[in-house]
């Protein structure tokens, strides 16, 4: 970054498994345009486990923080702010292993960093102006997780039920909900919160105004 610039508006979303994290990202997208968003998704950056067996990478618990290469996602958040471009990398969340490609993201006045765990990293946490938090009932988080990982992941109802008993719903109540308290904003209801979603989309406007009138 060069002496003077204004750094880029770091923003976190968290929430757990289908509270509607990527609604409100999308609201966000569609609000300011991608040509000024930079996204870095914590779900890219989960471990590779091409090297276990299909049972198990079954077993493996993806929602504990040692799940994801954090450090990693750290060190990309850190450069884009600098104003350097990343190759983010890919998942293919029914091989459970990285994939061969990466997608490149560039440095954009507005960076968000999205996903369960984002506000239960402190290193992450650190980097970020705004905090937010989307809060669901735990009985809707539960239909959308079966209806994604069914049409989406190739899963059974057995095999999501039965994850979400094993590590879901206990890490939820270990890592994620607790880091509520480090939000600066929480979204009650979930994406769909039109008042609290308009709110937020203001105050990013504002730190977005005085990014761009920095650089005149």
């Amino acid at each position: 970054m060069e002496d003077g610039m204004q750094p880029p508006v770091v923003i976190g979303i968290a929430g757990g498994s289908g509270s509607g994290k990527s609604t409100v990202l999308h609201r966000i997208m569609k609000a300011f345009g991608r040509d000024k968003i930079s996204v870095l998704d914590h779900d890219s950056y989960y471990v590779d486990l091409s090297h276990l067996s299909p049972e198990e990478r079954g077993n493996f618990n993806f929602d504990h923080p040692d799940a994801l290469e954090t450090e990693l996602m750290q060190e990309h958040l850190q450069q884009l702010m600098v104003g350097d471009s990343v190759e983010k990398p890919t998942y293919d969340f029914t091989t459970h292993a990285r994939g061969d490609e990466v997608t490149l993201v560039k440095p954009q006045p507005v960076i968000i960093v999205e996903g369960i765990l984002v506000l239960a990293e402190s290193e992450l946490v650190d980097l970020m102006d705004i905090k937010i938090f989307v809060d669901t009932a735990d009985d809707i988080r539960l239909m959308r997780r079966i209806r994604r990982d069914i049409h989406e992941r190739g899963r059974s109802i057995e095999n999501v039920l039965r994850q979400y008993e094993r590590t879901v719903r206990p890490m939820h109540l270990k890592f994620v909900e607790p880091s509520k308290r480090k939000a600066d904003i929480i979204i009650p209801r979930g994406g769909h919160n039109t008042v609290a979603i308009e709110m937020l989309l203001v105050r990013i406007e504002k730190l977005l105004h005085h990014y761009e009138t920095s650089l005149v």
